[in-house]
C-alpha cells in the first residue's frame, strides 16, 4: 500500500512547503523543527495501520476500555540527516527502541560515481518487534 500524505489537505503541507523553500531552508532551527513535525505526522499516519486490541485502564473513577497498538516498535534512521525526523517518530512512539545506521558515499576515482558504504549498525533486539526504517530522503 502506498499512501501519499501531501495529496490531502492538512497542516502537513505547510511543513513540507517550508522544508522545500530555499529561503526557509537557510534557518537550520526551522528546518530541523519542520523535519521533526513531518516525522510526527507520518508516525501518526503509520500508527493507523497497526493492529489494536482492547485493554483496560483504571481511571480515578472507573475502569475504561482503551484500544492500544499490539506492535512494539523500533525506529531506525540513517545517521545524521535523519535525526530530527527520527525524533518526530519518537515523539509519538515514545516507548519504542532506537536503531541507527552509519552510512556514507564512497566515491570512485572519477569523483562522480559512488557506492553506499554501511560502516555500522546499532540496534536493540528486533525479536517480535516492528522495524520502521525512517529516512527523509
Amino acid at each position: 500500500m502506498v499512501y501519499i500524505i501531501n495529496k490531502e489537505d492538512s497542516v502537513y503541507n505547510r511543513f513540507l512547503a517550508e522544508l522545500r523553500d530555499k529561503e526557509i531552508q537557510k534557518d537550520p532551527l526551522r528546518f530541523r523543527r519542520n523535519l521533526e513535525r513531518v516525522g510526527e505526522v507520518m508516525a501518526y499516519e503509520i500508527s493507523k495501520t497497526f493492529h489494536y486490541s482492547t485493554r483496560q485502564v483504571q481511571t480515578p473513577i472507573n475502569v475504561a476500555d482503551v484500544r492500544l497498538a499490539d506492535e512494539e516498535v523500533v525506529v531506525a534512521s540513517v545517521l545524521r540527516a535523519g535525526l530530527p525526523f527520527h525524533q518526530g517518530f519518537l515523539n509519538y512512539f515514545d516507548r519504542s527502541g532506537s536503531a541507527f545506521i552509519s552510512a556514507r558515499r564512497k566515491y570512485k576515482e572519477n569523483h562522480i560515481d559512488f557506492e553506499i558504504r554501511f560502516d555500522s549498525i546499532y540496534t536493540p533486539s528486533l525479536e517480535g518487534k516492528q522495524l520502521l526504517l525512517v529516512d527523509p530522503m
